[in-house]
């Protein structure tokens, strides 16, 4: 998909290919300065396809950084505290780059990046890379409903539409099969630590702990289990400075559905037909090939 109008008068733009990768123009255009970023040794990336757990994640390191001090990860709405890299003003005050500048080391960072379009920088200063991934019905369930209420976007169109739109690889950032594939196979050589939102949602605890030592810190049980407590799907719908509730209505319109809509494992079934799921998971088969990710509730 290269060049493509999406048709909207409030809300059109254009797809860019960039690298075979399908970017959003006002993305695009800034490509070649965030691909130039130099990030510091200490900085740690948070990468993702959209909607599979970015925030949960992001919420939880910075928590981690800061001792589960509650009050000190209410300083900032969590997009000032974790800059999004190739975030454009269209859909953020500031660049992404531009918060970076005036952000001091080590700073949390996310992007949606496929894994070859990632800046070298990362790579080469050997930074520590989180991805997280979550199973393509619940992801994609999640993106439509993201999409309703994300007025930088075109209009979702049907449930039926955007499911082939999903299984065509035509979303923005790419191909969700590539996605994954790309940061699983790259992990052990970019030391990525590859992290499962069903792994999150079963037993929280044991995945932050598995963060904190990824991260080279060392957090007593009481701070752990406080960062738990205060990172639960509840406890972040509720905090302002984590729900994304403070962006305007031009930007993302929650009348209907909140950004954290359920944050819940499976809830694709309340979506899928029977035959939508089967062809779903033939294709899913098909796409994935060799590559044997771990996902759960598929089935």
């Amino acid at each position: 998909m290269s060049d493509q109008q999406l048709t909207s008068d409030a809300r059109a733009y254009h797809l860019i290919d960039v690298n075979g990768i399908p970017l959003a123009d006002h993305i695009a255009k800034d490509f070649e300065d965030v691909s130039a970023f130099c990030p510091d040794p200490s900085d740690v990336l948070i990468a993702s396809f959209p909607k599979s757990g970015t925030t949960w994640t992001v919420e939880v390191v910075d928590q981690l950084f800061h001792n589960g001090d509650a009050e000190l990860c209410k300083r900032a709405p969590i997009t000032t505290r974790c800059a999004f890299l190739e975030a454009s003003t269209r859909i953020r005050e500031e660049k992404g780059l531009d918060l970076l500048k005036r952000m001091d080391p080590p700073r949390l960072i996310k992007t949606h990046l496929p894994l070859q379009l990632v800046p070298q920088g990362f790579f080469q200063n050997k930074c520590k890379i989180i991805y997280v991934a979550r199973n393509p019905k619940d992801t994609v369930v999640s993106n439509f409903y993201f999409e309703q209420i994300n007025m930088t976007t075109p209009e979702t169109g049907t449930w039926e539409a955007f499911l082939d739109y999903f299984m065509n690889g035509e979303m923005e950032w790419g191909c969700w099969y590539d996605h994954v594939k790309g940061y699983w196979e790259g992990r052990e050589k970019c030391n990525i630590f590859y992290l499962f939102y069903e792994d999150m949602k079963e037993d929280p605890r044991r995945e932050v702990v598995r963060l904190m030592k990824y991260l080279d810190l060392s957090l007593s049980d009481e701070v752990i289990d406080r960062v738990v407590a205060q990172t639960s799907f509840k406890e972040m719908r509720d905090n302002p400075m984590a729900n994304y509730s403070v962006f305007p209505k031009d930007i993302y319109d929650t009348s209907n559905f909140k950004f954290m809509r359920k944050g819940l494992v499976g809830d694709w079934q309340n979506h899928f037909t029977a035959e939508q799921a089967a062809t779903f998971d033939l294709d899913c088969q098909k796409r994935m090939g060799p590559v044997d990710i771990p996902f759960r509730a598929l089935l």
